[in-house]
């Protein structure tokens, strides 16, 4: 288990793909701000059309995730891409359309490339050995948060420094070259299981496995807040609201670091419960971020709470791999997109619904209640889940001794990666 397993070109070669694929993605929300704020109503029409950009992600995630086929990813990603890229260069190429075909091209440019977050991370945990699994989420983490630091400077320079339709450009090139590199990684992934056999529905697999998009999107929830709440509570104490910036960077940053320790090393306990613990450490970070008076202590908070989140969610993804099968983890993934694309949604509205009763920190306390009930009911139906699994896959006693041919339950309730890691 170590991060020299996953330093290959063909990893290398993923990396890029991704950065392609998934920039404009972190890129969007503030670009299509730009784009509209000069018009009348400006910052209005902007956060419509970012909802919209959301509302096809949400929507797009699981309905592409579940029709993409493990032997046969890469038409349905090349085409999810270009369809996605057609919607940032509409955006990019007529910013004075009306509101509504602005919010069309949004809601497609959300909606069609969905689908590649499940099938990217597929494709990447399936050109690195099973031992080094871990270390590919970590890297992947660690990736995201880059494209995440980076991408509100990115924006901000070429709308004030260029022209506010260069950043849906770029994002439009972006999307559309990654689409060629994907015939430099593997056509797809091996699921490990015969065709032949009695298949249960996918849309079962994925029910059951609720459990884990419940804490996942908690994970994300909570972060959120905090980043959506962030520029009313340094008003709320006093402090100027452009480190609003600064201190997301440091957020982001810190949520890499999180990423690249959780894969340095194996760690004990079950996911179920490192993710506990890790979402309660979370949870006290953001609680401090709002009580703390000090920019200096609220930045410290803040990247402490990154660094576990981070954490938090590789769990949840590791999780998700015991949870399903192969066949169906390219359609997980993509469901816990959804979930927590829906969370950070909803976290926005509770946020804006708030801070129009109650103080901004208060706001912030509210969220965290949230996450920790959320939390809380994801680990019951982790627990009732293996519960029931453990049932099904008791021995069978026949005259008061174990029937040779029946299958033994597993071992610790847990299976052979989730004990090595």
């Amino acid at each position: 288990m170590s991060y020299r397993d996953v330093a290959s070109r063909q990893v290398l070669t993923w990396a890029l793909v991704a950065i392609g694929a998934r920039m404009p993605v972190a890129m969007a929300p503030l670009a299509l701000v730009f784009l509209v704020r000069e018009r009348p109503g400006g910052y209005s029409l902007g956060a419509a059309l970012a909802a919209a950009y959301v509302i096809g992600e949400i929507l797009g995630a699981p309905l592409l995730g579940m029709r993409m086929r493990p032997d046969r990813p890469r038409p349905h990603l090349a085409g999810g891409l270009l369809a996605g890229a057609a919607g940032f260069g509409g955006l990019g190429a007529f910013p004075g359309a009306p509101g509504a075909v602005l919010g069309a091209c949004a809601f497609l440019a959300g909606a069609a490339p969905a689908g590649a977050a499940g099938g990217l991370r597929s494709l990447l945990t399936a050109v690195v050995p099973e031992r080094a699994v871990a270390q590919a989420l970590s890297t992947e983490s660690m990736l995201m948060s880059g494209v995440w630091a980076v991408s509100p400077a990115v924006v901000t320079a070429l709308a004030l420094g260029a022209a506010p339709r260069v950043p849906l450009l770029l994002a439009a090139g972006l999307m559309a070259v990654s689409v060629a590199g994907l015939w430099l990684l593997p056509a797809g992934w091996d699921t490990g299981e015969p065709e032949d056999r009695d298949r249960v529905p996918l849309i079962r697999l994925l029910a059951g496995a609720w459990p884990v998009y419940v804490t996942g999107a908690a994970s994300l929830t909570l972060l959120g807040l905090a980043e959506l709440v962030l520029p009313a509570l340094l008003e709320q104490r006093g402090i100027a609201v452009g480190w609003s910036g600064p201190l997301l960077t440091g957020l982001a940053v810190a949520a890499g670091l999180g990423a690249f320790l959780y894969g340095l090393r194996s760690w004990p306990g079950r996911l179920r419960t490192r993710s506990v613990v890790l979402m309660g450490g979370t949870s006290v970070c953001v609680t401090l971020a709002a009580l703390i008076p000090h920019m200096a202590g609220i930045a410290v908070a803040l990247a402490a709470g990154g660094l576990l989140q981070s954490c938090a969610m590789l769990t949840r993804n590791l999780a998700l791999r015991e949870a399903l099968p192969a066949g169906a983890l390219a359609a997980g993934y993509s469901v816990m997109y959804a979930a927590a694309g829906a969370g950070y949604a909803a976290t926005g509205s509770l946020a804006g619904a708030l801070l129009k009763l109650t103080a901004p920190s208060t706001a912030v306390l509210a969220g965290v209640g949230l996450t920790l009930a959320l939390t809380g009911i994801g680990w019951w139906g982790e627990v009732r889940r293996e519960r029931s699994a453990g049932a099904a896959h008791a021995p069978v006693a026949l005259g008061g001794a174990v029937h040779p041919g029946a299958e033994r339950s597993p071992v610790r309730g847990g299976s052979d990666s989730e004990r090595l890691l």
